[in-house]
């Protein structure tokens, strides 16, 4: 917690990070504030000013600025107070990038060319096409040796013309940069121009955990890593999944790989077997209605289960040069699949009229019409038009 006081308050939106509504508030800068504003590959602190939320806090030149919802007033003393847990989470995970950066440029010339610090991982893009996985493994081993060895990190700041400057690691000032320049220092490992909020002894990282490396930009690799408490918590959770799974499958942990294999063939050859039984389905249902000794000029038929393959293949059987055909699969309630097969002409004059009635799409060609079906329920509406249309027909057609 930090006491100051509020210097300016403007009205102001802020848009959300996931997109939406820009939300209506304030932009308040403080004499002085504890809250980090985004930069550097970090995200901003949250926290209270009074009781008043933070949403974000952003930089502004030399000025941090604190959007919050409701109005305060300029020359006010307020507490400001800190959400120390995500603050914590941000210190190990950019203490944690600043290791693995200088352990993997002395190990094996990576070099960092950008980061990310997630919301679940955090991500270093290394100037290399290719990490092997045990390079990945020596790299992990050598971090957390440097985390038992319990180093100091310390913070230092430079006049801005001081010739240390150039022998310090950087990707460059801000345009706007104004004052001395802040060295974050791993002693005896990594010194690094940074802006972000750091642990001051690589022992509050608890251990670094590297989870594999992903194809990045053109000749770059990206290496995905957990740091401190986002390992234990990513341990719980896989705990939890591991206990699950257990009980769900009735064995071990060692055993859920094979038993899952063993499911999906098991699927594999249920799916099949199902597939061919709806073709044979589809192919008595087709005879069955040649059966009968008077032709008639509709079929119509609905079932819950099937797919395209099931109705193209009753439509096939049936012949649709005589014989108009409407087909639907799915849940009733729900969305569906629906052909319309028949005579050319009469397919392309009815086709996007049915899809219409049936809240869906689709498209057609060759005497067949298909698609999706929002609106299962109104399939008696379709059947009333073509029946509808076949009574206009003239005899000869």
């Amino acid at each position: 917690q930090f006491t100051t006081r509020v210097v300016s308050c403007r009205a102001a939106e802020l848009r959300p990070e996931g997109g939406g509504e820009p939300v209506r508030g304030f932009h308040v800068v403080l004499e002085d504030t504890i809250l980090f504003p985004e930069g550097g590959g970090q995200p901003d602190d949250r926290g209270l000013i009074g009781d008043v939320p933070v949403l974000r806090v952003t930089r502004r030149g030399p000025e941090a600025v604190h959007f919050v919802p409701s109005a305060l007033e300029p020359g006010a003393e307020v507490l400001l107070s800190l959400d120390w847990e995500r603050r914590f989470d941000h210190m190990q995970q950019h203490s944690g990038q600043h290791l693995i950066t200088a352990i993997a440029e002395q190990m094996f010339g990576f070099k960092t060319t950008s980061w990310e610090l997630g919301r679940q991982r955090s991500v270093i893009e290394l100037d290399t096409p290719l990490v092997t996985a045990e390079q990945v493994e020596a790299l992990e081993k050598s971090v957390n040796e440097k985390i038992r060895d319990r180093i100091p990190v310390t913070v230092r700041e430079l006049a801005a013309g001081d010739p240390e400057i150039e022998t310090v690691r950087s990707r460059g000032l801000p345009d706007d940069h104004v004052g001395p320049v802040r060295i974050v220092d791993i002693k005896g490992i990594d010194s690094n121009m940074c802006c972000g909020t750091h642990i001051s002894n690589l022992s509050e990282l608890q251990v670094i955990k590297l989870l594999g490396v992903e194809k990045g930009k053109k000749n770059k690799t990206n290496l995905v890593f957990l740091a401190g408490n986002r390992v234990l918590k990513s341990i719980e959770q896989s705990h939890s999944t591991e206990k699950a799974l257990t009980s769900l499958l009735k064995n071990g942990p060692g055993e859920h790989v094979e038993a899952v294999r063993r499911l999906q063939s098991s699927v594999k050859l249920l799916q099949k077997n199902n597939l061919n039984l709806l073709r044979d389905i589809a192919v008595l249902i087709a005879r069955d209605f040649k059966s009968k000794p008077a032709p008639r000029q509709l079929f119509v038929l609905h079932r819950k289960e099937g797919d395209s393959e099931f109705m193209n293949i009753i439509a096939n059987e049936i012949g649709t040069e005589e014989t108009l055909l409407f087909l639907t699969v799915g849940d009733e309630k729900e969305a569906g699949l629906f052909l319309l097969a028949g005579p050319v002409e009469a397919v392309e004059n009815l086709g996007p009229r049915v899809a219409e009635l049936l809240g869906g799409k689709g498209a057609g060609k060759r005497g067949r019409f298909q698609g999706k079906a929002a609106k299962m329920s109104r399939r008696g509406e379709v059947q009333a038009l073509l029946q509808e249309f076949l009574s206009h027909q003239k005899p000869e057609a």
